[in-house]
């Protein structure tokens, strides 16, 4: 099944979309309707209001709790780099107010010149979980979708920390909807994942080529904090990013980023320069 929030009259409305209609789930947002324990069963059984024609997707999820993010995550751009396979997963976060829809204009902040893109497959939590054995891991996701964690170098590498230039309102698309986890489409070992910045393929890679897959990552963060339906892990990014180019390359005013991933989908944004 794929599940999504979409905006319409004013509001916005959790759907599982049906080729070219989105049925209503009865929840405002998809976190919402995923802390039902059945809402899977409530997916593919809803037979709410039907809304056709072109959809407006809102984020994926419009309000995580939490936007988990994992750097320095694909072997082959790791070893590329003459580094050796982290041990554990490198992490930070995002907030919520980062996050905007597939098709939504990115806002490149006026107080950055090296916007920079990394495409990424990200996996939405459908059960909440704490110290979760790769089992328990495994049955917490939801699903997957696609996510462009667009960076703001200049900040990000100011400090040691990465976060500030990582949570810039209305840089990250994430979207248009999720697969959920037991749909065929996301079976495979890996998936093909792509970044385009004005026609150009600047990043592909294999999902398969994660350090630390999905389930992994799961079982890591719960460690740490409870995972609650909604949140969001996005799983780290492949070589091709501008920053590390001869000479370097950036997002500007009018750029179109396309970031897609083989059986899930594609978000199609363009890059607008925001105002102070």
């Amino acid at each position: 099944m794929k599940l999504a929030t979409i905006r319409t009259d004013g509001t916005t409305r959790a759907v599982r979309i049906d080729g070219d209609t989105a049925v209503d789930l009865g929840e405002g947002d998809l976190a919402d309707f995923l802390s039902h324990p059945d809402w899977s069963a409530r997916a593919a059984n809803a037979d709410g209001y039907r809304y056709e024609g072109a959809l407006d997707y809102a984020p994926v999820v419009v309000s995580p709790e939490k936007v988990v993010c994992v750097g320095l995550n694909y072997r082959n751009h790791i070893l590329e780099m003459g580094r050796e396979l982290p041990p554990h997963p490198t992490l930070f976060s995002k907030y919520a107010r980062a996050l905007v829809g597939a098709y939504d204009d990115v806002i490149l902040p006026a107080s950055s010149a090296q916007m920079d893109w990394e495409a990424e497959l990200a996996v939405v939590i459908g059960a909440e979980v704490r110290h979760a054995d790769p089992e328990q891991a495994r049955a917490a996701i939801a699903g997957y979708t696609v996510l462009n964690d667009v960076s703001a170098r200049d900040w990000q590498f100011r400090t040691p920390q990465w976060h500030q230039g990582k949570t810039f309102e209305a840089t990250t698309p994430v979207g248009p909807w999720l697969v959920t986890a037991d749909d065929p489409a996301v079976a495979a070992q890996g998936l093909t994942l792509t970044c385009e910045v004005d026609g150009d393929t600047v990043q592909k890679a294999d999902t398969g080529d994660l350090v630390f897959d999905p389930a992994t990552l799961v079982a890591y963060v719960s460690e740490i904090v409870t995972l609650a339906p909604g949140d969001v892990i996005a799983t780290g990014t492949p070589g091709g990013v501008g920053h590390a180019r001869t000479p370097a390359r950036y997002l500007h005013d009018g750029s179109l980023l396309v970031t897609r991933i083989e059986g899930i989908g594609e978000c199609r944004n363009t890059c607008r320069r925001g105002l102070r």
